[in-house]
């Protein structure tokens, strides 16, 4: 939640299913997982994802700003 910006939860089927609350829902699916049972791919298009689209819970609109996301 912390590195990605939203609430997810995975399965040891390589699925990950993460919410931007009051926006949308993003489902990911990549069977190769890391050391803790987590979906490496997954992980990955979800972070691109919740950057590109500018959906991290965490980030103020100040710093959205700075980085050009807004």
């Amino acid at each position: 939640m912390f590195e990605i910006g939203l609430p997810a939860k995975s399965g040891v089927s390589g699925g990950i299913v993460s919410i931007a609350p009051g926006k949308c829902g993003i489902g990911v699916f990549s069977p190769l997982l890391d050391t803790a049972g987590n979906s490496i791919r997954g992980q990955l298009a979800t972070a691109y994802l919740s950057r590109v689209l500018g959906l991290n819970i965490f980030a103020s609109a100040a710093h959205s700003r700075q980085k050009g996301l807004v």
